[in-house]
């Protein structure tokens, strides 16, 4: 093998590894994905990664209200009345136990599990507060301390 061959092998090999470097660095500095919420009617559903979340840290009072606040963006899910409406989560925000809130005002109690129903009709009934076409629901990881949230629309079907 000439002196040339080999230069030209070292400067491809010193190449890749250089590449190979460049790519971890950029994958190290990558967010890794928040845990996921779902919400299931009948064969729709909708899910979302956390609005607010901090590595399963707690949220301070006015990161969490500011979060809260943010719907603009939020997907959104048409319920007909008559259906149930299905909530999954994470085993991560299960772990932590999570509660769902409507309208910014807890809902539930909390829960411990990675799936819970509710009947749509709760969602768009005066006696439970929840009156109107359109709701702003939310999955809270940890009830207090708060450590995530989740965010969707419930709209009522005509």
């Amino acid at each position: 093998m000439t002196t040339l061959q080999s230069a030209v092998r070292r400067r491809r090999a010193v190449a890749a590894a250089g590449a190979v470097s460049a790519g971890l660095l950029v994958l190290s500095a990558c967010d890794k994905p928040t845990p996921v919420a779902t919400i299931t009617v009948g064969r729709s559903s909708v899910n979302a990664e956390a609005l607010c979340y901090n590595d399963d840290k707690a949220l301070g009072a006015q990161s969490l209200e500011k979060c809260a606040k943010d719907t603009d963006d939020v997907k959104s899910i048409t319920v007909d009345t008559d259906e149930t409406v299905r909530f999954g989560v994470d085993p991560k925000i299960a772990d932590n136990g999570w509660i769902i809130l409507v309208n910014g005002r807890q809902f539930t109690d909390t829960y411990k599990k990675t799936y819970t129903t509710i009947p749509g009709s709760a969602f768009f009934n005066a006696q439970y507060g929840t009156q109107g076409t359109t709701n702003t629901v939310s999955v809270q990881m940890g009830a207090k301390p708060a450590k995530g949230l989740w965010t969707f629309k419930l709209k009522k079907a005509s």
